[in-house]
């Protein structure tokens, strides 16, 4: 009879577990631990990368990270990841949140909440200048091979929009730029930003590079938080709200891409909620 009712007790037993991983609570652990984790690449100048002097991980999308956890009340913890990793560690709970040029796609939509757009990231096509002459536009590239970083909506966005390519793809961005100075591809996909500094790079070298002006596509990038977890995705919400309206997101935009800056990028978007 005792084990009749056991067994009775089993369902409701196994209801009460589900429940209680439901009502797990992001924004609670982090102010109760007093500490928020952010996962971001820290190779992606300017958004997040060594300081060479102080050997600190610093950029754009660090200082949003500072911004949230401030206004939190806890302190801030940099975790490097790389792209690839990005949803697996949010997933498993090692990171609270991702800043790490996470552009908006509906394939990850369906696995992670996004924030609000903090950047929008025309993402182009990086050459060899000597093939400017016949590499024009995204189009010119159908039927050769580019290279992109593992697991990128570059990698992804190359495969739906250009006709028959092959993406060859490498672990992070310096790898898959040295496929292109060593004719391994006609062209390497990624955002604009990132392409810059490496056709800066290049005027040092002898394989001198150039940038297809028109954009393979234009992409909002978020913060990523795991799905569900509304109390910490509103906080984040609020914060980018709040730091465009007062004006400091301009602050903290001029100090990593404005005129006196090796990115100097005039500001074309506005902090919304990303329209997929």
């Amino acid at each position: 009879m005792r084990l009749k009712n056991l067994l009775k007790c089993v369902p409701l037993l196994a209801a009460l577990g589900v429940a209680g991983v439901a009502q797990a609570d992001a924004l609670a652990d982090v102010k109760a631990r007093g500490t928020l984790v952010c996962g971001t690449l820290g190779t992606s100048e300017p958004f997040s990368f060594q300081d060479p002097k102080t050997r600190q991980v610093v950029g754009y999308e660090v200082d949003l990270c500072q911004e949230i956890a401030d206004r939190l009340g806890v302190k801030l913890e940099i975790k490097m990841i790389s792209v690839a990793a990005r949803i697996p560690e949010l997933a498993g709970g090692r990171v609270d949140l991702v800043a790490a040029n996470l552009g908006w796609s509906a394939d990850r939509a369906k696995q992670i909440d996004y924030s609000y757009q903090h950047y929008v990231s025309p993402q182009k096509i990086l050459i060899r200048r000597d093939d400017a002459g016949t590499l024009k536009t995204p189009a010119d590239l159908a039927g050769k091979r580019v290279s992109a970083v593992s697991g990128s909506s570059s990698e992804a966005g190359a495969k739906r929009l250009i006709p028959d390519v092959t993406t060859v793809t490498f672990k992070d961005p310096p790898t898959a730029f040295m496929a292109l100075q060593q004719r391994k591809v006609s062209g390497f996909v990624g955002s604009e930003l990132m392409l810059l500094k490496f056709k800066q790079d290049a005027e040092k070298s002898p394989v001198k590079l150039d940038i297809i002006e028109e954009p393979l596509f234009v992409e909002p990038w978020g913060i990523g938080l795991r799905k569900g977890e509304d109390g910490l995705r509103n906080e984040v919400n609020k914060t980018l709200a709040d730091l465009e309206t007062s004006g400091k997101l301009q602050t903290i935009f001029d100090r990593w891409f404005g005129p006196d800056t090796k990115f100097p990028t005039k500001r074309a978007f506005k902090v919304e909620e990303i329209k997929g």
